[in-house]
């Protein structure tokens, strides 16, 4: 190993520390912070992002960077070491132009957005959070003009949360995939609806905590690197190599949700977890592409989990837990967790519906950087596209533009990446049936494992060395494609609805 990685080595571990102290914040913010410490928490959050800006922008680091990327030096790097050196070499620059009083500014108002979504989504009241969304969306314009003054800001965003992808190819496929959804939803919405009655009680969120470990153990979850919490809006953060956490919400009288939220969260964690330790401390360890990262939660989510296979094995088991499901027969839970009807909250669709949610937020936000929308008209155009795209209106902003965290910190361009995410599972279940054989099969038998160790074989331990595009030929052989998830939708549901 040479001088300059080693000191290239040191300089990333001190980035790494302040990184850690970050998320556990946020963490903290997010969980279990009491109301009065929130300012404080913020602060900090504050300080500790400003000095991780300067430890990343200082020439020092410039300068190790550069020095690593001479042939000399680049040649003899680990090609995990020599994605770190590219990646952080173009993210450097980017930083370098940026102020340093703007990024502080830009962390502590986002942060102060998050709880203002909050309050706001609580009170249904979009004009409480307006003010700090309108001043997000300037300020992430400005974020992107500081680093790549020439690009498309809706473009960067894209790029930023699934790197290698661009608009043009989103639009493609998902106009192929809302061609073959709407119609196929017309039937759906014409055959005879399920009877779900006996899930109308009440379930003990004590108890939903208890199979939410059941359910997280028997996907391939480790709670020797894994920790769990409660929070408003269910998500999954790394703070450091053997520290994966979820959380997840309860509701007394909907326990289907925490159920797949459970899966999904476990899905992203599983994939983290799973990333070879020889990529630690490495960017490759730092998986950026979301549309990848989601694909792995929607797969253990929607293909796996709303699978009536999927749950042969441990139906009881969960009903030992959550003895409320003694009264639901198997046949009706099934029913209902691939009920297919419009619905407001994206988090509690089903799958088929699931994708219009997604082109609504993909539209809008292209709306916002492209097309210069008002904040203040946004409620008006999200009722406008939801009655377009599910024949629905919100009867207030709680169920309606304020049921997502992600524009409150600025997350604008991660929602496509939820539907990427669908679309690369319906090419992932052609795969894996190749190499299993038939899903529902490996399912009835209790096999998730061997579905979890494919994915870490041909996805998760990699991380995120290969783009999205690279995972799609490398494990399937093709280009990105909707048409394989088209056909499982239509496989599955002319089966469940009988049409």
């Amino acid at each position: 190993m040479s001088q300059t990685l080693e000191q290239f080595q040191a300089y990333q571990t001190r980035l790494e520390q302040y990184d850690q102290a970050i998320a556990l914040l946020y963490w903290d913010l997010q969980t279990a912070a009491p109301k009065d410490s929130i300012e404080a928490k913020l602060s900090a959050v504050g300080y500790f992002s400003t000095e991780s800006f300067r430890l990343s922008t200082a020439d020092e680091y410039g300068s190790l960077l550069k020095k690593l990327s001479a042939p000399e030096e680049y040649d003899q790097l680990s090609p995990a070491m020599q994605l770190t050196i590219r990646r952080n070499l173009r993210d450097f620059e980017r930083f370098k132009r940026i102020p340093e009083a703007f990024y502080t500014e830009y962390v502590t108002e986002k942060a102060r957005s998050e709880k203002a979504w909050e309050a706001a989504k609580e009170a249904s009241d979009f004009s409480v959070f307006a003010p700090h969304l309108d001043k997000v969306i300037s300020m992430t314009k400005e974020y992107v003009h500081y680093m790549e003054p020439d690009q498309d800001v809706y473009e960067f965003l894209v790029g930023l949360f699934e790197d290698g992808m661009d608009t043009e190819t989103i639009d493609r496929i998902f106009a192929e995939l809302k061609e073959g959804l709407l119609p196929l939803l017309a039937k759906i919405e014409a055959a005879p609806k399920p009877a779900l009655s006996a899930l109308q009680q009440t379930f003990d969120p004590d108890a939903q905590k208890k199979v939410q470990e059941l359910l997280l153990s028997y996907i391939g979850f480790s709670f020797d690197c894994g920790a769990v919490a409660e929070s408003m809006h269910p998500f999954t953060t790394t703070l450091c190599p053997g520290d994966v956490r979820v959380t997840n919400h309860y509701y007394a009288d909907n326990p289907i949700s925490s159920i797949f939220s459970a899966i999904h969260e476990g899905g992203h964690a599983i994939f983290e977890q799973n990333v070879d330790k020889d990529f630690w401390h490495t960017a490759a360890a730092q998986i950026n592409m979301m549309g990848l990262h989601e694909s792995q939660s929607r797969f253990y989510e929607n293909i796996l989990g709303r699978n009536p296979h999927f749950w042969t094995p441990i139906y009881e088991k969960m009903s030992a837990l959550l003895p409320e499901f003694k009264t639901v027969p198997f046949d009706t839970f099934i029913k209902a967790i691939n009920d297919v009807h419009p619905s407001m909250i994206r988090t509690e669709a089903d799958e088929v519906t699931y994708g219009l949610h997604i082109i609504l937020r993909y539209e809008i936000e292209k709306a916002i950087f492209r097309d210069n929308v008002k904040t203040d008209d946004l409620p008006a155009l999200w009722n406008q596209k939801m009655q377009e795209l599910l024949g629905i209106t919100p009867a207030n902003d709680a169920e309606g533009i304020l049921q997502d965290m992600h524009w409150s910190d600025g997350s604008f361009g991660y929602f496509p990446s939820y539907l990427l995410g669908s679309i690369y599972d319906g090419m992932y279940l052609e795969a894996i049936q190749k190499d299993l054989g038939d899903l529902d099969t490996v399912l009835e038998n209790g096999r998730i494992l061997d579905i979890t160790h494919w994915l870490k074989e041909k996805i998760h331990r990699f991380g995120s060395m290969y783009n999205s595009k690279e995972v799609i030929q490398r494990v399937c052989g093709k280009e990105i494609s909707a048409q394989p998830l088209l056909r499982y939708f239509e496989e599955k549901y002319s089966k469940v609805y009988e049409f």
